[in-house]
Formats: C-alpha cells, sequence, structure tokens
C-alpha cells in the first residue's frame, strides 16, 4: 500500500529516474534478498544516470548539429581522405576543448568534414561542453538582422558563451565590413576562453584574402589560427563514392 504514495512523492520531486527504477525493482522476484542500502544504492545509480541522459539531450537540442547521428564509434577511417586517425583520436578525448584551443578541418566537397565537426560535437556534449553549431553564411545574415531589431546582444552572448562554437563553411565568399567587425568581435571574446571549430573548402592560407582587409584578417587569423589543431582532409567525395557503390552492387 505504500507504492503508490512513495511513487507519487517521487514524482512530485521530479526524481524520473528512481520512479523506473523503483517500478521495475517492484517487479523483480530476485530484489526480495536487497538490503534497504542496495534498494537505495540502485534508485540514485538510475537517478543519477537518468539525469545525465537528459543534460545531454538537452545540450545536443541547444547545439543545433546539421547531424544529430553523427557519433565518434561510427567514423570511417578506411577510406581514403588524409584523415590523421592518430590526430583524430585524440581531439576525441576533449584535451583540446579543455586547453581553449581550436581546430580547423579544410578539404574539397563531400569529404565529411562537417559530419566529422558533429561527431566531435557530440563528443563534447557527452562530456558536458555547451556546443553550438552555425553555418557561417547563415550566422552572418542572422547577425545583420540582429542588428537592426535589437537582439544582437542575446545572439553575440550565445556565441561567445557556449563552450565549443562551431563555424561551417567558411569562404569562398569574401567578407564585407560589418561581417569583418562582428567576426572580428566574436574571436576576441573567445579568445582563450572557449573553443572554435572551423570547416572550410578552402585552405587556410588563403583566409587572410576571404577576410579582405589586412589589419581585421591579421587579428582574426592570429587569435584563430595560431593554437589550432589543423585535420586537411583530401580525396574523392564520399557522397559520389558510396552513390556508385550503391549503383554497382548487383541484384539478386
Amino acid at each position: 500500500m505504500l507504492n503508490h504514495p512513495t511513487l507519487d512523492q517521487l514524482k512530485t520531486l521530479k526524481l524520473d529516474g528512481m520512479v523506473e527504477a523503483f517500478t521495475e525493482l517492484e517487479t523483480q522476484d530476485g530484489t526480495v534478498s536487497l538490503s534497504h542500502a542496495e534498494w537505495l544504492g540502485l534508485l540514485t545509480d538510475r537517478e543519477t544516470s537518468s539525469r545525465a541522459t537528459k543534460r545531454f539531450e538537452s545540450r545536443m537540442r541547444t547545439a543545433r548539429l546539421r547531424h544529430v547521428g553523427a557519433a565518434p564509434e561510427d567514423v570511417d577511417y578506411r577510406t581514403r581522405r588524409n584523415l590523421d586517425k592518430a590526430l583524430f583520436q585524440q581531439l576525441l578525448t576533449g584535451k583540446w576543448i579543455c586547453d581553449k584551443r581550436n581546430l580547423m578541418i579544410t578539404g574539397p566537397c563531400g569529404v565529411g568534414k562537417t559530419w566529422l565537426a558533429c561527431a566531435l560535437a557530440q563528443v563534447a556534449c557527452r562530456d558536458g561542453v555547451t556546443v553550438l553549431y552555425r553555418r557561417l553564411p547563415r550566422l552572418f545574415d542572422e547577425l545583420e538582422l540582429a542588428h537592426g531589431d535589437g537582439r544582437f546582444p542575446r545572439v553575440f552572448k550565445s556565441l561567445t558563451k557556449t563552450g565549443l562554437l562551431i563555424l561551417d563553411d567558411w569562404g569562398p565568399d569574401r567578407l564585407n565590413a560589418s561581417q569583418r567587425r562582428d567576426l572580428m568581435e566574436i574571436v576576441e571574446d573567445r579568445y582563450d576562453a572557449g573553443s572554435i571549430l572551423i570547416t572550410s573548402q578552402l585552405p587556410v592560407d588563403t583566409w587572410h584574402d576571404v577576410i579582405g582587409e589586412p589589419t581585421f584578417a591579421d587579428a582574426i587569423l592570429d587569435r584563430i589560427v595560431h593554437n589550432a589543431y589543423r585535420l586537411n582532409l583530401d580525396g574523392q567525395s564520399m557522397r559520389k563514392t558510396r552513390a556508385k557503390t550503391v549503383d554497382e552492387t548487383p541484384v539478386n
């Protein structure tokens, strides 16, 4: 008779993990011999796990990743695209984010730059790091609108306070004066405070021309590149390779 009032109290306290564990343990014959301490331990373990899962799911929703399902366990090291396996596995430890370092992933279209960035982002979310993904062209459009409607301080804060900021698809269009100023403010506020991950089809040595104005370019790249890891990918588009494999699969 005490089960229902106990469950109601656990629900009131928002201890949903304990509710699930309590319900399951009640139906298992082997739990009869468990001591009170063992019961409590199982309940608290489930609650801890449940809360960790909810926090991870919340961070993933906030991140707004392009490839939500990109997971480190699924990284393809076999395809020839010049992916440095040792370096990438080092990046998966998350130490580069703890050290507030940056990461540049460059290479031609279709080699998996964005997917790899999202896989690293998922690891960061698992580790309790806040992440924000933005395609750079759309971000500049958003910032332009935010300047006009008064939302800029709020948008800017979200970009500078997150633990890992992913700027996808750098270039090839040259930045205008407003975009240069906004980018400078973002990288300045994040310098030694949070990590930036940039993906681009352009090699890093061309980024100076994309920024345009030499003084801004020097200042921005000095803050982004000097402490950054680099993954320089190469090879054919993985999309085309996989499509060809499907097309050549014999039909039984």
